[in-house]
């Protein structure tokens, strides 16, 4: 038996993060991997979208500037510079323990080493801070070779870890994804997708949860993009069994 500690989208909240990794015992004061993770009995999974703050007030938190501005270059220096330190701190984070250590690849990490589409929100922010076409900048060629490593989706049995959803059209971020609007709809309008993918519980984010994690055992999904609200999902998985999972409960912290 081993515990599974599944952590939702970061959006360069890596204080959050390393808060939540320490309170769940999985990383030490100084980031580095606990004696559980090094024995690898206690599993991290990152849901993914290590990168781009969710909105200009967390931009200008990340970089310090009092009201960040997406065009001026120099602002997104600062935002790329900021990220690529916590990048770093990350990696070697992973690295150190890369059978415990899991990061799923999120649409907002695949637009920063694919940069064919210029991701933003609602209101009008734009992320180009590793878009040099933009007045970014390029991210640094070995975090993006880490990066490129990211899996698309982590399977213990029939337990599935993935940034979106248990379709396999939500794991390739292209035209089709982004004039989609299933893949922030499915979870409330077609769950039963789960077991339909002969799924017997699926974990994902993507679509931030105000509310702290949606745990759903009807449909046995959890959506947990709720870092924000400091919640990360624990799971006690039996990996040698074909239905691993024995309970799984939001956890604050």
């Amino acid at each position: 038996m081993r515990k599974f500690l599944a952590f939702g989208d970061v959006h360069a909240d890596f204080d959050t993060l390393w808060a939540a990794l320490r309170a769940a015992s999985c990383a030490d004061a100084n980031g580095r991997p606990t004696p559980p993770v090094q024995a690898g009995l206690y599993q991290v999974v990152l849901i993914g979208d290590l990168v781009h703050p969710k909105n200009e007030r967390e931009y200008s938190r990340l970089t310090g500037v009092h009201r960040f501005d997406p065009k001026n270059p120099d602002h997104l220096f600062l935002a790329a510079r900021e990220q690529v330190k916590h990048l770093e701190q990350l990696r070697e984070y992973q690295l150190a323990a890369p059978h415990a250590i899991h990061i799923i690849l999120g649409n907002h990490d695949d637009a920063v080493l694919n940069t064919s589409f210029v991701l933003g929100t609602s209101g009008g922010l734009v992320h180009t801070e590793f878009d040099p076409d933009h007045g970014g900048i390029h991210l640094p060629d070995h975090l993006k070779h880490w990066m490129q490593g990211f899996p698309r989706e982590l399977r213990v049995g029939s337990v599935q870890f993935a940034h979106v959803s248990p379709l396999p059209a939500h794991t390739h971020y292209d035209d089709l994804f982004y004039a989609d609007r299933s893949p922030k709809r499915w979870f409330r309008d077609t769950p039963e997708y789960v077991q339909m993918a002969g799924l017997s519980f699926g974990v994902y984010g993507h679509t931030q949860i105000e509310d702290g994690i949606l745990l759903d055992e009807t449909h046995h999904l959890a959506m947990i993009d709720a870092l924000h609200g400091r919640e990360y999902l624990e799971l006690m998985l039996n990996p040698d069994q074909p239905d691993p999972l024995i309970s799984v409960r939001a956890v604050p912290f």
